[in-house]
């Protein structure tokens, strides 16, 4: 990927998920290594928050969507409950107001397990809310990188109506 293709090869979203991992693996050795430093309630509300506002709202919506789409309010929540610029002004406001504390490293290592154990990055408008595989995008991935597309795969391993798999 670069300024002009905005894009990744499947070795390049592997490097970019390590990156994350890396960051994730830095953020727990903090928080277990102070772990009876730890506020508990303020840790499971600022773990819990993230999903709650910027995640579940849009995951109900499109279950319940019979067509799968939903109002780009829903990504936008998203997008911003997982930025990492959302949420290092929370922890920024959190410790001028109260003071630095151990609990805030849930933040990060939700963000960082989301996008590096998950692979959940911020969501764009033109695709499903959910993970759902792009035909287009397989095809293409296929004719630059020369993979099996997933899209393909997917429909394949998915057994029909009818079908005895």
């Amino acid at each position: 990927m670069d300024q002009v293709n905005s894009f990744e090869s499947p070795a390049t979203m592997r490097l970019h998920r390590a990156e994350y991992l890396v960051g994730l693996a830095v953020s727990l050795v903090l928080f277990i290594v102070h772990i009876g430093e730890v506020r508990w309630l303020p840790a499971i509300i600022l773990f819990a928050y993230i999903d709650l506002i910027g995640y579940i709202p849009g995951a109900i919506a499109y279950r319940r969507s019979p067509d799968k789409k939903i109002h780009k309010g829903f990504y936008v929540s998203y997008n911003l409950m997982h930025s990492l610029i959302t949420q290092g002004a929370v922890a920024g406001l959190w410790i001028w107001l109260s003071g630095p504390e151990w609990a805030l490293l849930v933040i990060p290592i939700h963000l960082f397990a989301d996008r590096g154990i998950f692979g959940n990055f911020l969501k764009p408008f033109a695709l499903p809310y959910e993970p759902v595989p792009n035909e287009e995008f397989a095809r293409l991935s296929h004719q630059l990188f020369g993979k099996p597309r997933p899209a393909a795969a997917a429909r394949a391993a998915t057994p029909t109506a009818g079908s005895t798999q």
